[in-house]
């Protein structure tokens, strides 16, 4: 069961990214006053959770519905990771776990960033929802792995909310290069875990 939960932590961190979530909620908030930041970040850690929480839970529904079978979901998520992974490793910003140029500049001008861009796509994008959908789904209804599974979500969350709270001095103290580190960092981890999701896949189909 550690083992369920190592996998799904690193992967939700990693698609997730809470330290560029927190790099670029200091970016868009520098005028805000403390106070207004606090409510900000729990709003949008709070949405971000349920839309999560929703993909996580109904997600197979939703599989089973369109006749997508778990090996092909394993490998389209294995794909959408690795890509992901890659665009960590060469510390590019990416739309499956960030918001694009075009959405922070339209961000930029908006009061209230809890919902967009804040909740999704930075937390809940492209990337955290397959996840989330692809490990309920390889938990294969056992109730024990899919709590474990929530729980890593839960937990990559609080953390999230922590480094959005201390967004301005963390990025005075590990600076772009620190963050870039752990970014390549954990995008190896993720590439490692998407081939073995794209793996598992091809066996589970019988292709091989």
């Amino acid at each position: 069961m550690l083992e369920t939960f190592i996998i799904a932590f690193t992967t939700f961190f990693a698609t997730i990214a809470p330290f560029d979530v927190a790099a670029v909620f200091a970016a868009l908030t520098p005028n805000i006053n403390v106070k207004s930041r606090y409510a900000i970040a729990v709003k949008g850690v709070i949405i971000s959770g349920i839309i999560l929480l929703l993909f996580a839970i109904f997600g197979n529904f939703v599989l089973n519905a369109l006749g997508i079978s778990l090996a092909a979901l394993k490998i389209a998520g294995g794909i959408l990771l690795l890509l992901i992974g890659i665009d960590m490793v060469f510390a590019r910003s990416s739309g499956g776990t960030s918001a694009t140029k075009e959405e922070v500049d339209e961000a930029i001008t908006s009061q209230d960033i809890s919902v967009f861009p804040l909740a999704t796509p930075l937390i809940a994008g492209p990337g955290s929802m397959g996840a989330a959908i692809l490990l309920m789904a390889n938990a294969m209804d056992q109730l024990l792995q899919e709590i474990i599974i929530i729980c890593s979500l839960l937990a990559v969350l609080i953390i999230t909310l922590v480094l959005l709270l201390i967004a301005t001095r963390l990025q005075q103290y590990i600076k772009l290069t620190g963050m870039n580190v752990i970014s390549r960092i954990m995008g190896v981890l993720l590439s490692a875990l998407a081939v073995q999701f794209m793996i598992d896949g091809i066996i589970q189909s019988g292709l091989i």
